[in-house]
């Protein structure tokens, strides 16, 4: 690993950098989201047609920029920052590398170019509160987090006049940006019960049967919808080879790896901006005739958090990279392959990107939370105020964690795939063998009694000593 970025990455940075200083301060921000998109729609169309923000990480054949994993994750690094509202993250970070890895020719050509232009925006619709399930940050990828049959969730049928078109029933929480998305990719069920399936589905935003409401989010920087699904018509994202949809949920773990880097890169540039203010504060508000940020608890607290933001920086930065890589030696494997199929990659170089996307998440999370915690607390009375943007960070802090975390299944789930803790991918909550249950670790239950404790029938392999 080279740890220098490159003189075009460096560039990306202070581009970006130097534009959202100018157009996105606290004021511009606390307005933005008061709008209907929950954006500034200027800004967003002048960060695709000047700097192609959009198709950052797509191939120049669809008209992206042609860079990756890495360029993305220190274009939100910026973005964190400031704490952009825009569809950054719903469309150039989910949307777009499913439409890439599991799209036929014919979609990729028709959708790509647009969203690399900024004339498309896309939003990624998971049933429940699943979206960290899917992306494989945390839980096993079994496909339970897709509902189907009684479980609720979105279901899918063909259409009854015998076309290739499906019509979608159900309802789903929490979408990042679908309010706003111009296109919507539904994650649902279809086959029943004994056939069922995981599938992607394309709902434009203007389809008959389809409603949605913007909800009121704890953070107004990143609004969420509820989507509801009524008959409503949808077109195939891929094809379906009537298999088990195993495709679907590699593209989604294949995606939620990039993905953890880029929202590890954006939570340290949050923590890191939240604690500059704080460090700015601290040394011009004075008490007992001389600045705050002059005494040792303050130094020493500030110094905790400038610990914590610069672990996780280089967290995302190596998980950026093992992205990159891994993205790119699926892209030469996936050569050749049938049209639409999953481009995921895997083997060892996957899970260890896998890995280190996860456990830098966790990591930026867990700062990103310290360093807002901080911030309100050294800012005094004037930090709990509406006025002032610290409870900005704080409430982007919390939210995430919602959405993304929590930090402790980050990490339970970065160690079961480094197989640490026994069975990679059983149920989300533990259990034997998969089957769900009140298991512990390892997929044994907790009143298994003495006999089975260090019970290892060599189903999981050998284990792995950990060193505290």
């Amino acid at each position: 690993m080279d740890a220098a970025f490159t003189e075009e990455q460096d560039e990306i940075r202070r581009t970006l950098r130097t534009l959202l200083r100018e157009r996105c301060g606290p004021d511009e921000v606390k307005a933005a989201v008061q709008t209907a998109p929950g954006y500034d729609e200027a800004l967003w169309r002048q960060l695709a047609r000047t700097l192609g923000l959009p198709g950052l990480a797509l191939p120049s054949a669809y008209g992206g920029v042609g860079c990756g994993v890495t360029e993305l994750a220190l274009a939100c690094e910026e973005t964190g920052r400031v704490l952009l509202p825009s569809p950054l993250l719903a469309t150039a970070v989910f949307a777009a590398p499913l439409v890439a890895a599991v799209g036929t020719g014919a979609q990729r050509a028709e959708l790509l170019p647009r969203i690399a232009e900024g004339a498309l925006t896309a939003a990624l619709a998971v049933p429940g509160r699943a979206l960290p399930e899917a992306l494989g940050l945390v839980g096993a990828r079994d496909g339970a987090w897709a509902g189907g049959g009684r479980a609720g969730g979105v279901q899918a049928r063909p259409d009854s006049d015998g076309g290739a078109a499906w019509r979608l029933y159900g309802q789903v929480e929490q979408v990042p940006g679908g309010h706003s998305a111009e296109l919507l990719l539904v994650a649902a069920r279809a086959g029943g019960y004994t056939r069922g399936r995981t599938l992607l589905f394309l709902v434009p935003a203007g389809a008959d049967g389809l409603v949605r409401t913007r909800l009121t989010a704890l953070d107004a920087t990143r609004p969420q919808a509820r989507i509801e699904l009524r008959n409503v018509p949808a077109e195939l994202l891929g094809v379906d080879d009537g298999g088990s949809g195993d495709g679907v949920a590699e593209a989604l773990a294949a995606v939620g790896t990039g993905a953890a880097a880029v929202l590890a890169a954006e939570a340290v540039g949050a923590a890191d901006a939240a604690l500059a203010r704080t460090v700015d504060y601290v040394r011009a508000r004075e008490q007992f005739g001389r600045p705050i940020g002059s005494f040792q608890a303050v130094k020493h607290r500030l110094a905790d958090v400038y610990v914590a933001v610069q672990t996780a920086r280089s967290a995302a930065y190596y998980a950026a990279w093992a992205a990159a890589q891994d993205g790119a030696e699926g892209a030469v494997a996936s050569q050749g392959g049938a049209e639409g199929a999953d481009a995921a990659p895997g083997g060892a170089q996957g899970t260890d990107a896998a890995v280190a996307g996860g456990l830098a998440l966790a990591q930026a999370l867990e700062a990103q939370r310290t360093a807002a915690a901080e911030a309100v607390q050294l800012h005094g009375g004037i930090g709990f105020t509406w006025e002032h943007e610290a409870h900005l960070y704080f409430k982007r802090a919390a939210s995430d964690e919602l959405l993304f975390g929590p930090v402790h299944r980050l990490r339970a789930r970065a160690a079961e795939r480094e197989g640490l803790l026994g069975t990679a991918d059983r149920a989300p909550y533990g259990g034997h063998d998969g089957r769900g249950g009140n298991g512990g670790y390892g997929g044994r239950g907790r009143h298994d009694g003495p006999d089975r404790r260090d019970r290892n029938d060599g189903r999981d392999g050998p284990r792995k000593a950990v060193t505290v």
